[in-house]
């Protein structure tokens, strides 16, 4: 992670930090050999699909956040773009594991992705192989650290998030991101550290890479699935917690002006974890600090993860 000082600001710029090993198509290769060709047909076309997954060095040794559901996920995306998988969840669940182990990291980011491979060029992407690669490395914060306890700036995109009638968001493509990247890049510039994109039904959709959270008068509210955002993992996650605390859920349509009006506000997602949001378009959310909900929310997500919490054992896929 390398943090910048741009025009008065914290810029968080997300480096990567090499590691040893690569998972590549059934085999553990060097990371600078994690080679494809310049031809790739993914690359040329966006069709492919991943996922975001952590590591988290747990007090039983590390452990992969709710592993298997991020695989099915994974599946479930390669379905929605006709891309079939060369390898069963097991494996891809075996294989991660098994790339953490090798690059010996106890808590990391992790990037499955599957993609087709050299040798057909066209927009029809029959015939080509599908390629799956698996990558860990040590990773922070999305949002930093101080975003973490005091919540970070939102501006409401000018871009709007892509609908089912164009793309399919429930799955994790590639070529889902170009308007993930538009949205964040164009918050950056205009001096904000993350962004919030609406539907086409002018309602709150989801973050570049995040679910969105609101309080109202002690209630938890999040945008369903209707309105065009993604199945979070941590979005689900968040959604058990939160009932098992006994905090009063509700998924529905959110307006801008509701977001405004919100007593707490914050994002969740596998790089972002959960991050407060204290202002969005320079009007601050409630008292402009991460609300008490958040912060009980956010407690209990990473205890949880430090695997201090047994009710939720299940949800930790230890490498052993």
């Amino acid at each position: 992670m390398i943090i910048k000082l741009v025009e008065n600001r914290l810029v968080i710029h997300m480096t990567l930090s090499p590691t040893k090993l690569i998972w590549m198509n059934g085999k553990l290769v060097p990371w600078m050999k994690a080679n494809t060709h310049v031809l790739t047909h993914t690359l040329h076309y966006g069709m492919g699909v991943f996922e975001g997954i952590r590591c988290y060095k747990t007090v039983s040794g590390p452990a992969v956040f709710r592993l298997k559901d991020h695989m099915l996920r994974m599946k479930k995306s390669a379905d929605y773009a006709g891309m079939k998988l060369p390898y069963s969840v097991e494996r891809l669940v075996k294989a991660t594991k098994d790339t953490v182990k090798a690059n010996r990291i106890e808590e990391c980011y992790i990037r499955p992705i599957a993609y087709y491979g050299y040798g057909v060029m066209g927009l029809n992407p029959e015939g080509s192989e599908v390629d799956v690669a698996i990558a860990a490395w040590p990773w922070g914060t999305y949002l930093g650290e101080e975003g973490l306890k005091h919540g970070i700036r939102a501006k409401i995109s000018k871009w709007t998030r892509i609908h089912e009638s164009i793309m399919p968001p429930q799955a994790k493509v590639v070529a889902n991101y170009a308007n993930s990247i538009l949205a964040k890049v164009d918050a950056l510039k205009h001096g904000y550290d993350e962004a919030i994109l609406l539907n086409m039904a002018g309602n709150i959709a989801e973050g570049p890479g995040e679910n969105v959270f609101i309080v109202k008068d002690g209630k938890l509210l999040t945008p369903p699935i209707s309105s065009g955002v993604l199945m979070g993992i941590t979005r689900d996650s968040i959604i058990k917690i939160a009932k098992d605390e006994g905090i009063s859920f509700e998924d529905k349509d959110i307006s801008k002006k509701e977001l405004y009006s919100a007593d707490e506000a914050f994002f969740t997602g596998t790089a972002a974890e959960v991050t407060p949001i204290r202002e969005v378009d320079g009007k601050k959310i409630g008292e402009g600090k991460r609300g008490p909900i958040t912060e009980k929310l956010q407690s209990k997500f990473f205890s949880i993860i430090k695997g201090t919490e047994p009710r939720y054992k299940q949800w930790l896929d230890y490498v052993k």
